[in-house]
């Protein structure tokens, strides 16, 4: 599922196949990947039953924010409750204390980082957890996120 707007590439399970015979350095890199990616879907499902909604909501932002191209993205109320597994109602309630502690500016299906750091501290530990997974996967280079 694509959820924001960009550019995609889509490969063949065969092609993709070939190109890891023929290249160990990428193969390898995809297993990593593959590996802290199964642990972010594993820690993202324990975080929606242990942590607060707010404290989650600041980790998809920041999650969403790493993968944006500026500070600005679409996002959806809607989208969020399914993501977060909470209703529309409590989206509303928790964008709402993000946005009035300056962290957030959101209009309808707009939302706009404007206090990452703020952000950061609003979340639960689990975004720093990922993060630096991803960090040491890439060797802390900024891909595949620009932050």
């Amino acid at each position: 599922m694509v959820q924001a707007p960009g550019d995609a590439f889509r490969l063949s399970a065969g092609a993709l196949r070939e190109a890891m015979d023929e290249d160990r350095d990428l193969r390898h890199l995809l297993l990593r990947y593959a590996l802290v990616h199964h642990g972010q879907v594993a820690r993202s499902g324990a975080c929606n039953g242990r942590h607060h909604t707010e404290d989650r909501l600041a980790r998809w932002l920041l999650m969403a924010h790493d993968r944006a191209e500026g500070d600005e993205f679409p996002m959806t109320h809607e989208f969020l409750s399914m993501m977060l597994g909470v209703r529309r109602a409590g989206v509303t309630v928790a964008a709402r204390v993000l946005q009035k502690a300056q962290f957030i500016r959101y209009e309808r299906g707009c939302m706009e980082v404007t206090d990452r750091p703020g952000l950061e501290s609003a979340s639960c530990e689990c975004y720093g957890i990922q993060r630096r997974a991803l960090d040491r996967l890439f060797g802390g280079s900024k891909m595949p996120y620009r932050r």
